[in-house]
């Protein structure tokens, strides 16, 4: 009978320990290669800054990140809530190197959220593209979408999770906009960043990257563009992008950083705190694991 009850005890202790274990939200960080100039595109100094804002947060979370575009194991993957990516896009996204799509896809299908940060929204339209308008509602096409640098002022935010606790803020970044975006079919999109774009934007010729008639059409029309969006999958999967985070120093911003950490959540069908995912962020800790990449 003692020892029933010494065995029942224990039960009961670890029990709770198991159970705090389970409802954490994994979330899988992925980082890619240095590259521009010192303090832009700081991926790997990013993505630490996040997780250490995330581990700091006393959310039930659990971070797990992989800099320099170290691909993720099967078993991270497969016990991720969600996955982010802050790295460079295009023909050399990491989301393309080996067969990480097809074990990516294979973890949204179960309900898994999708995030992409910066130059990580830009994707080939016949590679990766179709899967980011599937899995996060929409993406950089290149030949429709365009990334100049300017001042956004985002005067106001829609009533959603991702925007608890996030005032109307402005800042100096590589904003993206003009995105390709998936229709209704797709699932539910909402805009949660929006600004109208200066005529400055506009001043370089028409290219992939540049400019197109379409794009510039609205810009002349004062239409306001979308820099980051949030999207729910028909099949309640979670996806977010954000295009700004070119400059390393806009993560200062408590309300971009704040914006960003809910949405993290968000996306992997945590609860975001009515005043947004709490995080302070010193000098010291946006001078930390920069890449060395000289002058």
């Amino acid at each position: 009978m003692k020892l029933l009850a010494l065995l029942t005890a224990l039960a009961v202790s670890v029990a709770p320990a198991f159970a705090a274990d389970a409802a954490k939200k994994h979330i899988l960080l992925l980082a890619g290669r240095p590259s521009h100039g010192p303090g832009e595109h700081e991926h790997n100094a990013g993505v630490l800054l996040l997780k250490k804002c995330l581990d700091e947060s006393g959310l039930p979370v659990e971070t797990t990140a992989h800099l320099n575009a170290e691909p993720p194991s099967a078993e991270e993957l497969a016990q991720a809530d969600t996955i982010l990516f802050y790295a460079d896009g295009g023909g050399g996204h990491p989301l393309l190197k080996g067969d990480l799509l097809a074990q990516v896809e294979k973890e949204m299908k179960r309900g898994a959220g999708f995030v992409c940060l910066h130059y990580g929204v830009e994707f080939p339209k016949e590679k990766g593209g179709p899967q980011a308008l599937d899995w996060m509602g929409g993406f950089f096409e290149a030949n429709w979408s365009v990334n100049p640098h300017w001042v956004a002022d985002f005067k106001e935010l829609p009533k959603h999770a991702i925007s608890n606790g996030v005032k109307p803020f402005s800042t100096n970044d590589e904003w993206y906009f003009h995105m390709r975006f998936a229709g209704a079919d797709k699932g539910q999109l909402t805009h949660v960043l929006t600004a109208i774009a200066p005529d400055s934007t506009m001043a370089r010729k028409d290219g992939p990257h540049e400019g197109n008639p379409a794009v510039r059409e609205e810009v002349a029309a004062k239409k306001p563009q979308t820099t980051a969006w949030a999207f729910v999958r028909t099949d309640g999967g979670r996806g977010f992008g954000f295009t700004g985070g070119h400059f390393h120093k806009g993560w200062g911003s408590d309300d971009q950083r704040k914006l960003v950490l809910n949405a993290i959540v968000w996306t992997a069908k945590g609860e975001v705190p009515t005043d947004g995912v709490p995080s302070k962020v010193s000098e010291a800790d946006l001078a930390a694991n920069l890449d060395k990449k000289g002058r």
